[in-house]
């Protein structure tokens, strides 16, 4: 930045004060109302990209909601090879039944076959989700990189969560989950 720390905008609206004297014409004063306008936008702009708090989406938000993905994923497989393995059992138990039931079960457990190639599916489409939002953290922290000065908004504290919300915000990551000591202690809270 021009002239220790300036912004060069400020720097240029200070030159052009400095070679104004006397009475301002009407071009100096409409030049002036719009430098002072285009420095108000460009504050204004700044203030906005460091309000965004680009750091916390590529560093946190985006690889949370991957790490959430991933999970949906993991436990959808575990489920579906669940069902699976107690199709198994059913079919082992169809020759047992009585023919005109046999062939229900059969039927049935097929069906439910069928059924589970939502798995598959379920899986692709999150893992174009997850591509997705690793291309757009790639094109966040490529735009961030291009900054020549870095805007260091106030560092505020994450939004506070209280301990029973927290503990009530549905399916959580291994890492983050609540204990059972914490969820005894939230239900005896309500006694």
């Amino acid at each position: 930045m021009p002239d220790g720390g300036q912004d060069p905008i400020e720097a240029a609206v200070r030159e052009v004060l400095g070679s104004l004297s006397g009475d301002l014409s009407v071009n100096e004063v409409v030049l002036l109302s719009e430098l002072e306008a285009l420095g108000a936008e460009v504050a204004r702009a700044k203030s906005e990209i460091a309000a965004l708090r680009v750091d916390d989406i590529k560093e946190r938000h985006i690889p949370s909601a991957t790490d959430e993905l991933d999970a949906v994923v993991e436990h959808t497989a575990t489920a579906t090879n669940e069902i699976l393995d107690v199709c198994e059992v059913l079919e082992a138990l169809q020759p047992k039944v009585a023919a005109e039931h046999g062939a229900a079960l059969g039927d049935a457990v097929t069906r439910i076959y069928e059924a589970c190639s939502f798995q598959d599916i379920t899986g692709q489409r999150i893992g174009k989700v997850v591509t997705a939002l690793k291309a757009i953290e790639q094109r966040v922290a490529a735009v961030t990189a291009r900054f020549d000065q870095r805007l260091a908004p106030e560092e505020a504290p994450a939004p506070a969560v209280s301990e029973g919300r927290a503990l009530a915000s549905g399916p959580q990551l291994p890492a983050a989950a609540s204990s059972q000591e914490e969820i005894d202690k939230l239900l005896a809270s309500f006694d």
